[in-house]
């Protein structure tokens, strides 16, 4: 498929991973348009610094033409998207993001890791330090890593580590996306009930794990977190011929100063995320490596230079006193292990947890209860919503008691207003004590960063 240059078009081309491939396309010296009905930053300046920003925002059939070798279409996509239909009766070949990916990779050692929370962190540590050691390989991931262009790179070499989603692949497909890639080595980080608009119930969720654990291939490996009672419950069930791998919490210690290290019998080396989920990610990571050529000792030397993915545990200013941070936690898993993990690191600082309700699930009445005590280790919680956006979308509008009762959290304060929640912060002491934002989105257009530089922190 990439032997000659194509004509590739996307339909919704906005899409965070979807921009991404379009834009390593047209490095691949491919011609690549696209259309969108809606496209926000950062997905909309980088597209257009990379010349490929449609001209107008919306679905133009007109685009859909007989030269185009390959449509591939975003899940943000319907069945009924007039350019879906047009391509569709031109006979056009139609790949799903998952399928196009496959097709790119059908003669390479592909590597897939899925899992609800902490496939984004397994994946930027596998690609940083292949990167590190100068080894060939192609990647798909959620996020930016430093020292990488692009979160999607195609090329000629021998593997591919992917990031593995187990959303539906798109209208026309409704396969989890990790399955189409078709591992030969796959990872199951932990698994916590998701997607509630796509998997109504925890046990439809979890199957999704268990099709993905039974397609590893005869002669393949799949790798699981021990410590996650779901991903141990799939991972050690037998499986005729692959071989079957646990891990947990790498061994790490810290000292007075607040720097973290993971340790190798009396050595120690220096690292720069932290938290319990965090050991799990790295030795998660440390296991994928092993098993295409890089040492144990490798890791080590590559992994001190490490500095997360983008927006993950992210650092947005330090006082003296005081540090804000912004995470991308979403799912009540996510945000347990996050507000966790800012404890551990200052537990002599009260921490402020601010959490956004984004996500379909997140905002649904029947799944929001999955919340609960997930921020309890915070002495200050709060929760951020737009009811306006939940009418847009044609949901039931939360009420703030249905939001406390969820939470189960005395003293939680919810805002439905940026400007009344950024106030609230401004009006606090911050003496002795951590901000934590944790969204998949933006706060309603809050700005982290200038609020972070006028906190009262005497």
């Amino acid at each position: 498929m990439q032997q000659k240059k194509q004509k590739i078009h996307f339909i919704a081309i906005g899409g965070s991973v979807m921009h991404n491939l379009a834009i390593a396309l047209k490095q691949g010296g491919h011609e690549v348009s696209g259309s969108d009905d809606e496209i926000v930053d950062p997905s909309r300046s980088t597209l257009a610094q990379h010349g490929l920003l449609p001209d107008t925002e919306g679905w133009n059939p007109d685009k859909i033409t007989p030269a185009l070798d390959a449509v591939i279409l975003g899940m943000h996509a319907k069945v009924d998207n007039p350019e879906l239909l047009k391509a569709q009766q031109l006979g056009l070949r139609i790949f799903s993001f998952p399928e196009y990916i496959y097709e790119h990779s059908k003669n390479k050692q592909r590597i897939v890791i899925a899992g609800s929370h902490g496939k984004t962190t397994i994946t930027a540590i596998v690609i940083h330090v292949l990167h590190y050691f100068k080894h060939k390989f192609d990647y798909v991931l959620g996020a930016k890593v430093k020292g990488i262009e692009n979160t999607v790179k195609l090329s000629d070499a021998p593997i591919i580590v992917i990031e593995g989603d187990e959303y539906l692949s798109s209208a026309l497909d409704p396969t989890p996306k990790f399955i189409r890639y078709q591992h030969h080595i796959g990872l199951i980080s932990g698994i916590a009930w998701d997607h509630y608009n796509v998997f109504p119930n925890e046990e439809e969720y979890v199957k999704q794990f268990d099709l993905f654990a039974d397609a590893t291939p005869k002669g393949g490996i799949l790798i699981y977190c021990e410590q996650d009672s779901m991903a141990l419950m799939i991972g050690k069930k037998e499986r005729a011929d692959t071989l079957e791998l646990s891990y947990k919490n790498h061994p790490h210690t810290s000292d007075n100063n607040g720097q973290f290290f993971l340790t190798n019998g009396k050595e120690r080396y220096p690292i720069k995320i932290f938290g319990s989920h965090n050991y799990q990610n790295i030795s998660g990571a440390k296991e994928i490596l092993k098993k295409i050529g890089i040492t144990p000792e490798q890791f080590l030397e590559a992994i001190t230079s490490f500095e997360g993915a983008a927006g993950r545990l992210q650092k947005m200013k330090e006082y003296p006193s005081t540090s804000v941070y912004k995470d991308f936690a979403h799912a009540p898993s996510k945000v347990k292990a996050t507000v966790k993990a800012l404890k551990e690191i200052a537990p002599s600082r009260d921490l402020v947890a601010v959490f956004e309700l984004h996500t379909f699930s997140s905002l649904n009445k029947k799944f929001i209860p999955q919340y609960k005590d997930s921020m309890k280790a915070a002495q200050q919680q709060i929760v951020y919503f737009n009811p306006a956006k939940m009418k847009d979308k044609g949901m039931e509008v939360l009420t703030e008691d249905d939001i406390r009762k969820a939470f189960a959290a005395p003293g939680l304060l919810v805002f439905q207003d940026k400007t009344a929640l950024e106030n609230f912060l401004l009006q606090q002491s911050w003496k002795n004590k951590n901000l934590l934002f944790m969204s998949s989105g933006q706060f309603g257009g809050l700005d982290i960063p200038a609020l972070a530089e006028k906190l009262q922190v005497s």
